[in-house]
């Protein structure tokens, strides 16, 4: 199935967490805490302002981004489970080598 966000929603996917600590604790499923990372997978055509012009949104599928402890709305599409959140929810794009190396993991 596809799925295409309208406006200035965007489809994420949540980033698997690590399973250890540093120092090497394994860490329950019970304990842990959903991911506040993710990596977009669509973005929809762009809000509109107050003159009704298209504003384009400023993330992409590809992107790894951050987002906030309770944002957006968990859906399943296809057994899979992502998130729909307005772009205003989204904290920032990961960029540079931190985030490439997680790419690559």
């Amino acid at each position: 199935m596809k799925f295409r966000p309208l406006h200035d929603r965007v489809v994420v996917k949540r980033v698997a967490e690590e399973e250890k600590t540093k120092g090497g604790i394994i860490i329950p499923d019970t304990a842990k805490e959903k991911p506040m990372e993710g990596e977009v997978v669509a973005v929809g055509p762009g809000a509109r302002d107050e003159k009704g012009a298209l504003v384009a949104p400023d993330v992409k599928a590809g992107d790894r981004i951050l987002f906030g402890k309770w944002s957006g709305t968990e859906v399943k599409l296809d057994g899979v489970e992502y998130l729909i959140m307005k772009e205003s929810d989204i904290m920032g794009i990961l960029e540079g080598s931190a985030a490439a190396a997680k790419k690559a993991a």
